[in-house]
């Protein structure tokens, strides 16, 4: 037991983030060291529904609350207290997606999450009036595509916020959204940090002959910046975060962030000619720019670091989810033969078989596209494996592509940074569950990207973490202290790193594989087609 972590629970000088990610939530409590000191989570899918992905309010909320209880359980068990206050609380989700409020504060329509690839003609038509790429995920574009589809609840909108942004509505009553959460939501201004003005102005007069009953800035959340007070935890809030009504009221909330600003965080990637790579459900490649790009890519998001600086995004839908499918029937196969296999040990194996294969992967390929695939231009998902009579089929091969497939639509976007736009990298900061097998994943992502790839001691800690520490910049930040400083002086100052420099004949072979992929992405429409 440390003594320090007891009596920072003890004197409220502990932080909590919790960060609802794709199938975990998952609450992180630092002490004033701003390591971890105790944690809870709790596991959940989204469901596919009337050709929607979605999650139901209930489970938002059970979630939280489900994973909040086990980390003051984690307290109570590890220290012998009951955890009562805390110093800050921020809250982190997953980024975009649609979630419209009507004036009596109802929820108008299920929750769109950012899977849902259905605001195409949205997306093209304001990428072109705003010259600025608007993405199919983000906030706006499911908006407009309601408006175009003459949705009967678009009307009676009055806030329209992301799954952070609800969350910490609820809890603390204020309608507010961190920087990097907000960017994702409508293009921001760099010099003023908060939403284009002039884009809204132009959002309002094409809507303007629907004699819809809201303006646009009407029914945004606030903008703030890292550093900055989001309001504080109400009784109504404590008593909703914190079943056992233990959890008082009066704890400051920091701004709420989405998964990419606290995966900025987490592996210290907020300055200029940095990046970091996440891998879970989805994969997204976030680099800190030096400059502005060149022109628009429909590959390349830009967002914000949360503290305002232009950040470029290469996002695919798809990463792990077919690949742990696949985990899962080898799972399947021990226990029918009798044998029982410990899923950490099995994904370790089957990754690091992946490190004996042909550089190329054997000849074979893979899309793993559970859900649409927006950087392929595909709205619909069809997980594919498929091999020629003369591919090198075996076990290494086959979980080598896996791995490649995982990366492989973030890489069209990257290589037009990195070639194109010819943006330049120290190094990327690796963090997700693909990085859990120790040089894995980073030998992979090193290959794909021509890069090194680094993974800190604290990668496993995640999203949460990240959130943990912008609530601790918050309070504990001195004067005129930027985030990169707080980050550098205060977190990583002793942390940990391991590196991985590309291979020559890996990255090599990386480039076979993705002309393979390139060339048959038309096998893979033809798949979406006949089996609609």
């Amino acid at each position: 037991m440390s003594l320090n972590a007891k009596h920072a629970i003890q004197s409220g000088k502990t932080v909590l983030g919790i960060e609802l990610g794709s199938t975990r939530i998952k609450a992180v409590l630092i002490g004033e060291d701003n390591t971890p000191i105790a944690s809870g989570s709790h596991d959940w899918e989204n469901s596919y529904i009337n050709n929607l992905w979605t999650y139901s309010i209930e489970e938002v909320w059970k979630g939280v609350q489900d994973s909040f209880q086990k980390m003051a359980n984690d307290v109570k068990q590890q220290y012998g207290i009951t955890l009562q206050t805390v110093g800050a609380i921020g809250f982190s989700a997953m980024m975009h997606g649609y979630m419209a409020f009507d004036k009596n504060e109802k929820l108008l329509v299920p929750f769109r999450t950012w899977r849902n690839n259905i605001t195409g003609d949205a997306s093209k038509e304001l990428t072109e009036l705003f010259n600025y790429q608007i993405p199919q995920r983000w906030s706006i574009a499911h908006l407009y595509q309601a408006i175009l589809n003459q949705e009967e609840h678009i009307n009676d909108v009055s806030f329209l916020t992301t799954l952070a942004g609800y969350v910490h509505w609820k809890l603390t009553g204020q309608k507010v959204l961190g920087i990097g959460e907000a960017s994702g939501v409508f293009p921001i201004d760099l010099q003023t940090k908060n939403y284009n003005q002039t884009m809204i102005n132009q959002f309002n007069e094409l809507v303007d002959h629907k004699n819809l009953s809201w303006k646009l800035e009407d029914i945004l959340p606030h903008v703030l910046l890292a550093g900055e007070n989001a309001g504080v935890l109400t009784v109504e809030g404590a008593k909703l975060l914190d079943v056992t009504g233990e959890l008082q009221a009066g704890i400051p909330l920091c701004p709420p962030e989405g998964d990419a600003g606290t995966g900025m965080v987490a592996t210290n990637s907020v300055a200029k000619r940095t990046g970091n790579v996440s891998a879970g459900t989805s994969a997204f490649a976030m680099v800190v720019l030096e400059k502005d790009l060149s022109k628009v890519h429909p590959e390349i998001d830009l967002v914000t670091t949360p503290t305002g600086n232009l950040v470029a995004m290469a996002h695919s839908n798809n990463c792990s989810s077919d690949l742990n499918a696949w985990i899962g029937i080898f799972e399947e196969f021990l226990g029918a033969m009798g044998m029982e296999g410990d899923k950490n040990k099995i994904y370790e194996t089957l990754f690091k078989q992946a490190l004996q294969g042909d550089q190329d992967g054997g000849g074979l390929l893979s899309y793993g596209y559970l859900s649409g695939e927006h950087m392929t231009h595909f709205e619909e998902g069809r997980p594919l494996f498929v091999r020629s009579s003369g591919s090198r089929f075996n076990l290494a091969n086959f979980m080598r592509v896996q791995l490649f497939t995982a990366f492989g639509a973030m890489k069209i976007g990257m290589d037009i940074l990195l070639n194109e736009e010819n943006v330049k990298l120290d190094e990327v900061l690796g963090h997700g569950g693909l990085f859990k097998t120790e040089g894995v994943g980073q030998s992979i992502l090193a290959a794909a990207f021509n890069v090194p790839v680094s993974v800190m001691e604290t990668a496993g800690e995640g999203g949460a973490w990240g959130m943990a520490l912008l609530g601790s910049y918050m309070i504990n930040k001195k004067e005129q202290e930027s985030l990169e400083e707080f980050l550098n002086d205060k977190v990583f100052v002793d942390q940990s790193v391991k590196t991985v420099s590309p291979d020559p004949s890996d990255v090599e072979g990386f480039e076979q594989f993705m002309e393979r992929y390139k060339n048959g992405l038309v096998i893979e429409r033809a798949a979406v087609e006949n089996l609609r």
